[in-house]
């Protein structure tokens, strides 16, 4: 579950997390304060370079910047509340992040000295794995010499240590602070903030975030996964993310989409995949019976229509109709693969 913005912040802040001061607004159109920052409330990233983040320092310019971005769609999403927040004097802004390694089986604090909305660009990202709150002082000081603020030390430590526990006690499976700002002041805070909640585990909570809808089938395996799967059936997407990583490519996510692969279900997932900031790939392997392969082929197009700057999709139909689908995704300048393997190996050619 994808937290909005302002949610994973008030997660943060009950656990001693500095975060900026901000409210929720809607089409208000008195500004609460000024200057401010307006930011659209999505369940996605991308929305600086989408033009969903706009500085405010005046009446009029507040007014015209909530009217463009409350009518703004970022991947699919069309913003009900915008949050505005104070503008911060920026010295430097820094990445901090943890999360569940898959790979590792463990969970590991990601640091890099350059934040911010290129954050993608970087390479060689620190990590260190986290075990419980006897490895935060190292961490924090292991943090406080890569970004080089030495006399940051004991802050650092302490938002380690506030970050594990917010990660812990939420049943988190990502928490991402970027920017995690530095002020000319040299106040730490969480500028921006991302967290993914593991759904399994709502039973131990009360949590009353409002969610976009979503599929109950739709699980996250790794946000930083290159291949989105889409299959219908457990066992076949149960085997389409076994075959991602035989392949050697890092599957995002799980989905089973069931027998009823409408167009209503396809925008539902394909918007949950474009949250996912690295995916470069969508595989779509459907065994068509009930639901005849030409009825999938058209809510593919339907949906892949309706969502600007998918990724390219690599589609198996095997089934009923088949022939009626591929003549109708030929149309559309899409491609039908006879066979998974085929499918996936020409995935690999754009995920490498």
């Amino acid at each position: 579950m994808n937290l909005l913005e302002h949610e994973a912040k008030s997660l943060l802040s009950i656990s001693g997390i500095a975060v900026p001061k901000g409210v929720l607004v809607r089409n208000d159109s008195t500004p609460p304060f000024l200057p401010l920052v307006l930011k659209s409330q999505v369940p996605v990233g991308g929305r600086g370079k989408a033009g969903a983040i706009k500085i405010a320092s005046s009446e009029s310019e507040y007014i015209q910047a909530v009217s463009d971005i409350m009518s703004l769609p970022v991947k699919g999403h069309t913003p009900d509340l915008l949050l505005a927040e104070e503008l911060l004097s920026i010295e430097r802004e820094l990445y901090l992040s943890i999360l569940v390694d898959r790979s590792s089986q463990l969970i590991q604090v990601v640091a890099h000295n350059n934040g911010g909305v290129e954050v993608e660009d970087n390479s060689h990202f620190n990590l260190w794995s986290i075990e419980n709150t006897s490895d935060v002082d190292h961490i924090g000081q292991a943090l406080a010499d890569y970004y080089d603020i030495p006399e940051k030390t004991f802050l650092l430590q302490d938002i380690v240590e506030q970050l594990y526990k917010c990660f812990i006690e939420n049943d988190a499976t990502l928490i991402e602070i970027n920017p995690l700002i530095l002020t000319s002041e040299g106040f730490l805070v969480a500028g921006d903030a991302k967290i993914t909640l593991d759904q399994a585990a709502a039973f131990r909570h009360d949590w009353n975030f409002s969610q976009p809808e979503t599929n109950n089938n739709f699980v996250t395996i790794d946000t930083h996964g290159m291949v989105a799967t889409v299959a219908n059936g457990a066992g076949l997407a149960m085997a389409t993310v076994d075959a991602v990583y035989d392949f050697g490519m890092k599957p995002a996510n799980f989905l089973d989409i069931g027998g009823g692969a409408t167009a209503e279900t396809l925008i539902i997932a394909f918007n949950q995949i474009a949250a996912y900031a690295d995916v470069k790939a969508i595989v779509i392997n459907i065994f068509a019976g009930i639901t005849r392969a030409d009825e999938v082929a058209r809510a593919i197009i339907t949906a892949s229509n309706s969502i600007s700057h998918l990724p390219p999709l690599f589609i198996r139909i095997a089934g009923t109709n088949k022939v009626e689908a591929a003549a109708m995704l030929k149309e559309a300048s899409f491609t039908l693969y006879e066979d998974l393997e085929s499918c996936l190996i020409a995935a690999k050619e754009v995920v490498v």
